[in-house]
């Protein structure tokens, strides 16, 4: 639990400074403009540090203290010692990974930015699912916990539709293409989590 409260804590500290500092809320927001035409890669990592209000923030942080907690204690015993290594990988790469496709679209686009960390908060979340997919998910406005890999589903295919048709302010690419980085790098460094993930829905499978 110790990664995640540190993500947590400075998170809440940047975004605070970028709540009383217009200039640093600026420099660091990922503008696809000034990543393309003015090489400020940086913004592809410090974006996901700053929120637009206590809101915003609050939702993420409680999001990944309620998911994160579960990763990293699953992280932990996959892979011992080095779990930190592959938590932060998995969270400071779906930062960078979410906002690609947010570049492809707006790096014309002057007057474009995003700033939050749902996109690695939405890694974290599908992490979670391929590793124990029948937890229970629960929602503000529905009494009964879902099954995870349920609100899994109905999670993708709502953000790749609202990608495609949405005009609000809303980073829906971030949380889709964040998503599929969790499911992805859980998978990817360890295969039998995925077999594991199988056999929890039924299938028949020798792990």
């Amino acid at each position: 639990m110790e990664i995640t409260i540190s993500i947590i804590a400075v998170t809440v500290i940047i975004s605070i400074l970028g709540f009383n500092n217009q200039n640093l809320f600026n420099k660091c927001k990922f503008n696809p403009y000034d990543v393309k035409h003015s090489g400020q890669w940086y913004r592809f990592f410090t974006y996901g540090f700053l929120h637009v209000g206590w809101f915003h923030l609050i939702i993420n942080m409680f999001v990944l203290f309620s998911f994160g907690r579960m990763v990293e204690k699953a992280y932990s015993y996959y892979f011992g010692s080095k779990y930190i290594l592959y938590f932060l990988l998995l969270y400071i790469g779906s930062l960078l990974l979410s906002v690609i496709p947010t570049l492809g679209k707006h790096k014309n686009d002057v007057f474009y930015s995003s700033v939050g960390a749902s996109g690695a908060v939405s890694a974290i979340v599908f992490a979670s699912i391929i590793i124990a997919p029948l937890q229970k998910i629960y929602l503000f406005f529905i009494p009964i916990g879902i099954p995870a890999v349920i609100f899994g589903l109905i999670y993708i295919a709502y953000e790749y539709w609202m990608s495609r048709r949405a005009k609000d302010n809303i980073g829906h690419d971030a949380h889709l293409w964040g998503a599929i980085v969790g499911i992805i790098f859980t998978i990817a460094m360890k295969p039998k989590i995925f077999l594991f993930f199988l056999q929890q829905l039924g299938f028949q499978i020798n792990i």
